[in-house]
């Protein structure tokens, strides 16, 4: 989606106050569950809510497209996101230097650490409230499978959060 796009700085693929926050995304949700604006008392301001009981089948994954990838090559992840206090995971899937998609998978239920061939999983702590995560892609990749970051090809956001924004930095 961004490859022929110049990227320097900062890209940002999900902004909820925009006019279609989602309109580069796809939704998943169950019966159960919902993704949809809502406004938060605590910032007073729209911000994207995603709850449901089955966090594997309640989320947003970008891009809409399956077919498509991001090609964004800054290699710092970083979402606004609401603790909800209840379970909630999020991943990154990523081209290494040795052609390889990756995906990192950060969730709150996770205590320890794995790095599988194709997938690591991160535990993730969150702090009351509204928390900044950052994620430095280029050295997760190094770290966990020895290669370099190229690029980010997907995200996938799943319940139970509210977020404000979601971006890559340089």
């Amino acid at each position: 989606m961004f490859k022929n796009t110049f990227q320097s700085g900062f890209l940002s693929i999900l902004y909820s106050l925009g006019t279609k926050p989602l309109q580069i995304w796809d939704k998943s949700s169950t019966e159960d569950g919902q993704v949809k604006r809502v406004n938060d008392d605590l910032i007073q301001s729209a911000v994207i809510e995603i709850v449901g009981q089955n966090i594997a089948q309640n989320f947003i994954t970008c891009p809409a497209d399956p077919q498509k990838t991001l090609a964004i090559t800054l290699p710092f992840f970083v979402m606004i996101v609401k603790n909800l206090d209840s379970l909630f995971s999020f991943e990154v899937q990523i081209l290494d230097d040795k052609k390889t998609k990756r995906r990192f998978r950060c969730s709150n239920f996770q205590t320890i650490t794995r790095v599988k061939p194709y997938m690591c999983s991160i535990p993730l702590r969150l702090e009351e409230g509204w928390n900044v995560l950052q994620i430095n892609l280029s050295d997760f990749c190094r770290k966990a499978y020895g290669s370099a970051f190229v690029e980010v090809l997907r995200v996938q956001i799943h319940a139970n959060c509210r977020i404000r924004r979601v971006y890559c930095l340089e």
